[in-house]
């Protein structure tokens, strides 16, 4: 994945589902933060990009990731002229540390602007921390390779991450407790 193909992602759920901003909560959000070219393989390799409407509730959100994914989602027609997918996603997608939305980093550019040039979208994505507390909350082996290639990369700080997975709100502490684990196991 490349970063003009995030930007690409960010317009086109924007305009499948009629909003001026998403959020990009996947993998892929690390393209918010650094270029492609900056990045360790296994952290461009997805060739989807997780995207979060931004709604009043979960029902419309999840009401609105379906729109996305039934436009641009895999196997689609999209997917097959552009060579990624675009998963629309809900708020239970991924575990997130308390204050998360504090900390995204806007994506908006001429890229991310309708063909008119009007209205450019904006997409919202996940802190480097905060995408590794998410990706070690769901602790499968594809995301701990992600994590581990930034943390070999010198792209995200271990010590930020901890202290966020402790931040990880009580119905998900086991799943913090876990990547904790993990991080000490991979620290020594």
């Amino acid at each position: 994945m490349r970063r003009d193909q995030l930007e690409h992602a960010i317009r086109t759920a924007c305009q499948i589902i009629g909003a001026p901003a998403v959020i990009v909560v996947g993998s892929q959000s690390i393209l918010g933060t650094y270029r492609e070219e900056d990045l360790p393989a296994e952290a461009t390799m997805s060739v989807e990009v997780d995207i979060l409407p931004i709604a009043d509730d979960n029902a419309e959100t999840a009401r609105l990731a379906d729109l996305i994914e039934g436009v641009a989602g895999e196997f689609s027609p999209f997917e097959e002229l552009h060579g990624f997918s675009i998963d629309g996603v809900d708020l239970e997608t991924s575990v997130l540390p308390d204050r998360w939305r504090e900390r995204l980093i806007k994506v908006q550019n001429a890229n991310t602007a309708a063909p008119s040039g009007e209205p450019v979208f904006t997409g919202w994505c996940l802190d480097k921390e905060d995408l590794c507390v998410a990706k070690l909350c769901a602790l499968r082996e594809k995301d701990q390779n992600f994590v581990a290639a930034l943390l070999d990369a010198r792209l995200a700080d271990v010590a930020v991450i901890t202290e966020r997975l402790a931040a990880v709100p009580g119905r998900h502490r086991l799943a913090a407790q876990r990547a904790i684990a993990w991080l000490g196991s991979r620290m020594r």
